[in-house]
């Protein structure tokens, strides 16, 4: 039986990792890594396992796997090819499976961020005669660029689940995993809000509801991506 070791930061990217071995029923050792009470910044504890010192890490008998996307599809290959988690080739529910699992860090993430770090412009970390500056460029940066962009994203989202419960098709798929994570921070920093996006809201629900998300919590604490905000 593989050693399976998950460096786990908390309210990071690396509860979905913990999610996809529960989904799988694997068993795994956790590695807790608190952030920093004042940075939210990871340790350098980190970068003794991978040199950018990211979570998720994870070790597999000794090799050393980091990048979420990469991890999900890693994982997937080496303990269940054939799993439902991932579409059969060669199928629609496949092409969507691919688009989606490099959509959520490579399209949807980018513009969430933003909204992250214009929220630092305006926050009372900023010294004093600065803020009227900083806030200044957040309003518009906000306004020409990020806002449109999200609501975009949601756009697009709340449409393709109008279609189908998740979004590969009619079954739960690593992509939905991997997409969790920036529509969680989503809800606490972008406006993503029931009345606007039921659609989505009602996804969410759904993901939040699985045993296998169930069990990520329990191991591996609540997500409170509100800090962020």
């Amino acid at each position: 039986m593989a050693t399976i070791v998950v460096h786990h930061l908390e309210d990071s990217r690396s509860h979905r990792i913990l999610w996809l071995l529960e989904e799988l029923g694997l068993e795994y050792d956790i590695e807790m890594h608190r952030r920093h009470p004042k940075t939210n910044r990871s340790g350098k504890e980190l970068r003794a396992v991978h040199p950018l010192g990211k979570a998720p890490i994870v070790v597999v008998d000794g090799e050393v796997f980091a990048e979420s996307g990469a991890i999900l599809e890693s994982l997937l290959d080496r303990f269940d090819p054939e799993s439902s988690l991932r579409p059969a080739p060669k199928t629609e529910e496949h092409r969507r499976y691919r688009f989606f699992l490099h959509y959520a860090e490579g399209s949807l993430m980018p513009p969430l961020l933003v909204k992250l770090l214009m929220g630092v412009l305006r926050g009372k970390n900023i010294p004093f005669l600065a803020r009227p500056l900083t806030r200044a460029v957040a309003k518009t940066v906000d306004a020409q660029f990020t806002d449109p962009e999200i609501a975009l994203h949601f756009d697009f989202l709340e449409n393709e689940l109008a279609e189908r419960p998740f979004l590969c098709g009619d079954v739960f798929s690593a992509a939905d995993i991997q997409a969790s994570f920036p529509l969680e921070g989503a809800t606490v920093r972008a406006g993503l809000g029931e009345a606007r996006y039921p659609n989505i809201m009602a996804y969410m629900a759904r993901l939040r509801a699985r045993p296998g998300y169930q069990a990520a919590i329990a191991r591996g604490g609540e997500l409170n991506l509100s800090r962020f905000s």
